[in-house]
């Protein structure tokens, strides 16, 4: 064995380096003011209980796609991931790329939303935002781009209303729930989800948080705090840090019954690929999603594997039916600067190929 051998005047400017960085980075975080979710200017067009549409302004001098594009983002977490920095914004790209932009923020659940199910959310208020838009924009349909669990519901919703879609983005969406690979299924699998649901009522954002942290317990919660001196000098670097810590742990709490289905019948029953799925009476039927659809997933997701994703083109009943791989991470896929310059502008181009 080689003995640890360091000079004492090494050790003393590596700790004097430490703890200069330590120190600029401890008045950094002090001087900076809370990050506030979203960084692209918007306005809020429509509200309904806890939900809020908001319209993406861009340069009013770029002529736009003429139907607007609406993003149904998942309930877990917060929409503003898709618009977390202003170099690395999903929502800007696509302003970039010339669409005119609307999401849907669902907000936080409280006990009076205990009983909200999942034909509350897609034929109660995403109905009504897309009667929102078509009557602002003047036109009989929309496109949807639905992310994560967003992408689920945009699915269905597309299946129940066809008419209503004109073109539909899917973004690391799960399809089949019960891929060999998926962590995440393999765990649900497991729960007692009426007990859970019967017991708690809402389901807590944080108990879920933590759920998903587990899944890769080292990268998430222990590697990525070992840097962070060596990134507390620089002002911006940790602006852009504390940003995605404030998403991570801003998790709002799960409407019980819409949890209570989406767990059972999607999860542990896997009823999406089955054609099973039941809302309001109502058949879920993918082979009646004809639209045209773009699906998006990412190659590295650890949350929706690639075949989770990929299982949506032998259900489908589009002949427009294209694929698009990302060669990175569930979040990366927002996040990243490769995933800007390429996701944003190719969702783009199909929509505008599909004006």
């Amino acid at each position: 064995m080689i003995p640890f051998n360091m000079r004492p005047e090494v050790l003393a400017a590596e700790v004097k380096a430490f703890n200069e960085k330590l120190t600029q980075g401890m008045g950094n975080m002090l001087a900076m003011q809370e990050s506030m979710g979203g960084v692209t200017p918007h306005e809020l067009v429509y509200q309904e209980d806890k939900l809020k549409l908001l319209h993406y302004t861009g340069d009013p001098a770029v002529e736009r796609n003429p139907t607007p594009l609406l993003i149904v983002y998942a309930l877990v977490n917060r929409p503003y991931m898709t618009d977390l920095q202003e170099n690395r914004s999903t929502i800007k790209g696509l302003l970039d790329a010339a669409q005119d932009v609307y999401l849907i923020d669902w907000g936080y659940p409280d006990a009076s939303d205990r009983y909200l199910t999942m034909d509350d959310y897609l034929n109660g208020y995403l109905d009504r935002c897309i009667d929102q838009l078509c009557a602002r924009h003047q036109v009989e349909q929309v496109n949807l781009l639905g992310i994560c669990q967003g992408g689920a519901f945009s699915l269905c919703y597309s299946a129940l209303h066809p008419e209503r879609v004109k073109n539909l983005v899917t973004m690391v969406t799960p399809v089949d729930f019960q891929t060999p690979d998926n962590m995440l299924s393999s765990w649900i699998q497991k729960v007692d989800v009426d007990l859970m649901v019967d017991t708690l009522g809402n389901i807590p954002g944080e108990m879920l948080n933590w759920t998903f942290l587990n899944l890769k317990p080292y990268q998430l919660m222990g590697q990525k705090y070992l840097g962070l001196v060596d990134m507390m000098d620089d002002k911006d670097v940790l602006k852009n840090f504390l940003r995605m810590e404030k998403w991570i742990f801003d998790s709002p709490d799960q409407a019980g019954e819409t949890f209570r289905q989406f767990m059972k019948e999607f999860f542990q029953q896997n009823k999406l690929i089955k054609g099973e799925v039941e809302i309001a009476g109502r058949t879920v039927k993918l082979a009646n999603v004809t639209m045209p659809v773009l699906n998006i997933y990412a190659d590295q997701d650890h949350l929706v594997p690639p075949d989770a994703s990929k299982a949506l083109a032998q259900y489908v009943g589009s002949k427009d039916y294209a694929e698009l791989s990302f060669n990175g991470g569930h979040i990366g896929i927002y996040v990243s600067g490769k995933a800007q310059k390429m996701i944003p502008p190719a969702i783009g181009y199909w929509l505008n190929e599909h004006a």
